[in-house]
């Protein structure tokens, strides 16, 4: 961990403790930059943003760890893409699918509730009555809770998110796109 004797250090200690936090830091930035639809390069430009970050704040001495570091740099890893996502969002224009026919003529399409029913149903049914209250009945986590029995929201919010997986890996393993739920 950083601490005030970091700008003591040799370059070569520095280069170090850079190298290290790259190890332990950089393979969890990577798999959130991944998760929300990145790639490995923007990963590693995110990354190196949040090391120049956290290298400022040191510094100028204005950084105060509640944390450990590793923690810190995917912080700021995420709000760095956070920033990145709607940044681009602003420069995406109507003009750049003015060519596309396929986007002008697109018919509005609808998903199947019969397919997306199939692919519910394969987590089960208390788990598809979980999913319903929330998700369709707008039934708030604590409610969830009493409703189901569980012991309290978290383990509610358990159930809800195992839930969740069981679908995405019926998903994943049948190796569904978008189109195999519309009509």
């Amino acid at each position: 961990m950083a601490d005030s004797n970091f700008f003591r250090n040799s370059p070569a200690e520095r280069e170090q403790l850079f190298i290290m936090l790259y190890k332990k830091a950089f393979p969890a930035v990577a798999k959130y930059i991944s998760k929300m639809g990145g790639s490995f390069d923007e990963a590693k430009d995110v990354f190196q943003d949040a090391l120049v970050i956290y290298y400022e704040k040191l510094v100028s001495a204005s950084i105060l760890l509640h944390t450990n570091e590793q923690a810190y740099l995917l912080g700021i890893a995420k709000h760095l893409w956070a920033k990145k996502f709607r940044e681009d969002m602003h420069y995406t224009t109507l003009d750049t699918y003015k060519d596309d026919q396929n986007f002008i003529e697109r018919e509005e399409v609808h998903a199947s509730p019969a397919k997306l029913l199939n692919y519910l149903e394969t987590a089960g049914q208390k788990c598809m009555e979980i999913l319903k209250a929330f998700y369709y009945d707008n039934l708030p986590v604590n409610e969830i809770a009493g409703l189901f029995g569980y012991s309290g929201v978290r383990s509610a919010t358990v159930q809800k998110y195992k839930c969740m997986e069981k679908v995405r890996e019926t998903i994943k393993e049948k190796s569904l796109a978008y189109e195999d739920f519309i009509e």
